[in-house]
């Protein structure tokens, strides 16, 4: 559990060091600073697996009955928000923080299956994350919403999401996780 810790620790580090210490971001030089963060990202990333992958099984709660299919649809538009940044459609220009929300429903859905210590830390720690995140940008930054998008990138949108839902599916799967079942545990 602690290397997961310190991976939530060091991602956390790197994704608020623009958010807390501006001035030192700021001195580092865009690219330096990118850098910095990506490094670290990866590094978090490596440990949070790691650490999750070692986690014992120590129950918090046991999750209801047929969670799994509200998880399940909260992953579908957490996929979708994932990417709406890299589109032109109109979900851009009403949404100002889409890759966040997305972070914020992925660790929703995923709390409501999984009731143990290890899910409750990784998941908790990165959902709050996301919401202080974009709280912290959004007392910041002023935020001018894009002009209008098209309908057509979002239906284009939807199409990659169900690609990439379907293939994150199968990625449970192959870890041993049928994330079709509706009951977990």
């Amino acid at each position: 559990m602690q290397v997961m810790i310190l991976g939530l620790v060091l991602w956390t580090v790197a994704h608020l060091f623009k958010r807390v210490a501006p001035g030192l971001r700021a001195r580092l030089g865009v690219l330096p600073g990118k850098m910095l963060v990506t490094v670290l990202s990866i590094a978090a990333l490596a440990l949070m697996v790691i650490g999750y992958r070692r986690a014992g099984v120590d129950p918090v709660y046991t999750p209801w009955p047929g969670i799994g299919h509200l998880n399940n649809l909260l992953m579908l538009i957490a996929v979708f928000l994932i990417g709406v940044p890299h589109s032109k459609g109109i979900v851009k220009t009403k949404l100002r923080h889409p890759m966040l929300l997305s972070v914020a429903l992925w660790a929703v859905a995923h709390l409501l299956v999984n009731g143990d210590m290890a899910s409750v830390v990784l998941f908790g720690w990165l959902g709050l994350w996301a919401l202080v995140s974009m709280a912290l940008i959004s007392s910041q930054e002023p935020w001018t919403p894009p002009a209008t998008g098209k309908l057509r990138s979002d239906l284009i949108g939807a199409a990659i999401t169900l690609v990439v839902y379907a293939l994150i599916a199968g990625a449970h799967y192959w870890l041993g996780y049928s994330p079709f079942l509706g009951t977990y545990g």
